[in-house]
């Protein structure tokens, strides 16, 4: 007998309610959950085909163990034994810090398995910690950090009632403005307040469907959108067209004004490739709108000046007035203090790396560091690792050394659904679960929604028989190493007990599991009880959105929006003072990263019915610099950067500017079957295999994924696809 289960997808923060119909444990359909009051109307693929990946027929179903060059199934008992026995060797050995982690957005996506995951790292004590958002949303806390006094202060945009939408490094047709914020549906509502009256100037290098629909396109050089935003400051002072803050207090506005006022718009102008008079033009319409905002998104952050730029499009929103106003950036409070509870029970490490000397942000360091933490010798090396939910190979730079690195290591453990490229080297795999086979409520979201909004996932399926769900495996091996779950002293007599009381009564509830900490995160926000939010299966909108809480909310020592942090006024004369060219003879081109709506970063590009169109990517490319190669659509040319090679067709894009050529990020990654020692396949090229792991963003430590420069080489016949990422033939043992 069918029953249907309403949840949502944990895909991307679109979070899109679904509708799942489910029969003898297997789901039949995933449709659009209509009575979702809020986040339904971003249901894509992604979402449609996630029963694909459930059943995914090189899935992991049992803890497999490395024997020679084949794998091996075993029991968790025995694989959580071996792992924490070699873990406690290495770190009686060689310290703390010689067991490194990595985590990805499947895991970032799951409350249990995050929270659980960072209990285990606390109860080993590891400063070693790296993460995805270092690649792309590290700038964004840096900037929050700064200006408001806490790395999870997240301002989202005010959608429905903007006027003016400047959205620069955007693609949000694709993107749909999900980034470090939930806005669902956000082209949409942003195409509906176009329709209405409103404009949108999308600021990006390439032409993309985004572009194609807003009121205008400024196709700016790549990394130089810190120039143009300097350069609306510029008009918008120099004009008298800045405005009093009305929602928040604000510190600094005539050191900004000071700074704006020892650049030239004509410098700035040249700088990114834009003419003076557009930028005029934009300045003077944004600060005429009577509501308006500026979002930067990943186009930005990928740039060596991404941190800037940021910082400086929260500065033009608060010093026009757009910050906490109608239409502007708006703070949404939740009904979980983040900031708070981060505060108090998750403060901030003062943990630095050993050879490049940088602090961590947002509690983790650079993937960009990690290959020479691993290979390079000396107190603090990096002698074993955990991946969890992730694939840092391909969604790294330069993911050719890591892919090196993590060969060398004494112990490595990978969990997740699949065995991918970066886990073959793998001494472990541990079976990982599906957003479909857990429940739960992802508190952690509730200050990133732009409106006050709450929903439980509720489990649609049971994963395979007996896989344990993430958090499980994570509390296990805590308990295996004798280290105290969440660093606390007595945490582990407690789960021990809990577990006995729960075995005993029957009642699985009692023993310590994610409801306890999810029921206590709702209860420390006094906004919302637990229940009532259960109560309602299709996600609830519980109030209405309000504007003055930013105020209230602020972390700075002062209690005001800091708009000239000394660090980034000094980033800001460093890189005016900054004149290299990026490109040279050898590369005269921009290597720009792009995305598409059906697919998910480094994972789920390889789920077989998620395409309709042939699932591989490719290098797109201005017609000019097609015709001056001699180049023709579909042709395979080989991209060249300092770093490395990749082989792709070409694609022959209209509009844009030319010297610029883009490649999505998130292709080149191999599935292998352990069961067989073999690569079950792959698709694409890896495009950051072209990026430097050396050349970061000095603030943010990210990677320069925008801006890389390239060449593009003939070739007359191309090798295997798969060989290119890393030299290895396909049939190459896992």
């Amino acid at each position: 007998m069918s029953k249907t289960i309403h949840s949502y997808c944990h895909y991307c923060l679109c979070l899109c309610g679904i509708k799942v119909t489910v029969e003898d444990n297997q789901v039949r359909t995933i449709e659009p959950d209509r009575e979702n009051p809020y986040t339904w109307g971003d249901f894509c693929r992604k979402g449609k085909t996630a029963a694909e990946v459930v059943a995914h027929p090189q899935r992991l179903t049992t803890p497999m163990k490395r024997v020679g060059d084949r794998y091996v199934p075993a029991s968790y008992e025995e694989a959580i034994s071996d792992i924490a026995a070699r873990l406690n060797r290495i770190i009686d050995e060689h310290g703390k810090d010689a067991f490194g982690t990595y985590h990805g957005n499947p895991l970032g996506f799951s409350f249990s398995s995050s929270i659980f995951f960072a209990g285990l790292l606390d109860a080993i004590g590891s400063g070693n910690r790296y993460w995805v958002g270092s690649v792309d949303q590290n700038n964004t806390h840096v900037v929050q950090e700064a200006m408001y006094g806490s790395e999870l202060i997240s301002i989202p945009g005010d959608v429905d009632d903007c006027k003016f939408f400047l959205l620069v490094g955007m693609d949000p047709a694709q993107s749909k403005f999900g980034w470090v914020d939930v806005i669902p549906n956000g082209w949409n509502r942003a195409l509906e307040a176009q329709r209405k009256g409103a404009e949108i100037v999308i600021v990006d290098p390439r032409r993309s469907v985004s572009a194609q629909r807003a009121d205008r396109h400024v196709a700016i050089l790549p990394g130089q959108d810190w120039a143009f935003l300097l350069g609306l400051l510029k008009v918008i002072y120099a004009e008298g067209l800045q405005a009093r803050s009305t929602a928040v207090p604000l510190a600094g506005s005539e050191i900004v004004e000071a700074l704006t006022r020892e650049v030239e718009l004509d410098d700035l102008a040249q700088r990114c490739g834009i003419d003076a008079e557009v930028i005029g033009n934009v300045a003077r319409r944004f600060a005429a709108s009577p509501a308006a905002m500026c979002i930067t998104h990943t186009g930005v952050s990928h740039t060596q000046a991404g941190t800037l730029a940021e910082w400086l499009g929260h500065v033009l929103n608060a010093v026009t007035d757009r910050l906490d106003t109608p239409g502007g950036k708006r703070y949404e409070r939740g009904y979980v203090d983040l900031a708070q509870v981060f505060g108090r029970f998750a403060p901030a490490t003062k943990h630095r790396t050993r050879l490049r000397d940088l602090p961590t942000i947002a509690g983790f360091h650079s993937l960009a560091e990690l290959p020479d933490e691993i290979t390079t010798p000396g107190e603090g090396q990096i002698r074993a690792m955990m991946i969890a939910g992730g694939n840092p190979v391909v969604s790294g730079p330069d993911g050719a050394a890591l892919d090196k690195a993590l060969g060398e290591l004494e112990l490595l453990v990978a969990v997740d659904i699949v065995q991918r490229e970066s886990h073959r080297h793998a001494h472990w795999l541990i079976p990982g679960t599906h957003f479909l086979e857990r429940e739960g409520l992802h508190a952690l979201t509730a200050g990133l929604m732009d409106r006050p909004f709450a929903q439980y996932a509720q489990q649609s399926v049971k994963p395979p028989l007996g896989v344990k769900e993430e958090w499980e495996f994570f509390t296990d091996l805590a308990l295996a190493m004798n280290k105290p779950l969440f660093g606390v002293r007595g945490i582990n007599a407690v789960v021990r007990a809990s577990r006995f009381a729960a075995r005993k009564l029957g009642k699985p509830g009692w023993a310590l599991n994610p409801r306890w900490i999810e029921r206590a995160l709702v209860a420390s926000g006094r906004r919302l009880k637990f229940k009532d939010i259960l109560a309602h299966e299709h996600g609830w909108i519980y109030g209405e959105k309000s504007y003055g809480d930013l105020a209230k909310a602020l972390r700075t020592p002062d209690k005001r929006v800091q708009l000239a942090p000394p660090t980034l006024l000094w980033r800001c004369r460093q890189q005016l003072a900054d004149r290299r060219a990026v490109t040279s003879e050898n590369y005269p081109l921009l290597l720009i990263n792009r995305r598409s709506r059906e697919s998910m970063n480094s994972w789920l590009n390889e789920t077989p019915g998620l395409f309709e169109q042939q699932r591989s990517n490719s290098v797109e490319m201005h017609p000019q610099d097609a015709e001056t190669l001699g180049l023709y659509d579909g042709q395979r040319v080989r991209l060249r950067s300092p770093t490395g090679a990749i082989d792709l067709p070409v694609s022959i894009i209209e509009g844009g500017r030319p010297g610029v050529v883009t490649v999505a990020h998130g292709w080149g990654s191999r599935i292998f079957d352990p069961r067989q020692a073999v690569s079950a396949g792959g698709l694409g090229a890896n495009r950051n295999l072209l990026v430097d792991r050396m050349t970061l963003d000095p603030m943010s430590q990210t990677p320069v994924l925008n801006g890389t420069a390239v060449r593009i080489d003939l070739i007359e016949s191309p090798p295997d696809k798969l060989a290119t990422d890393h030299g290895q033939p396909e049939s190459e043992a896992a």
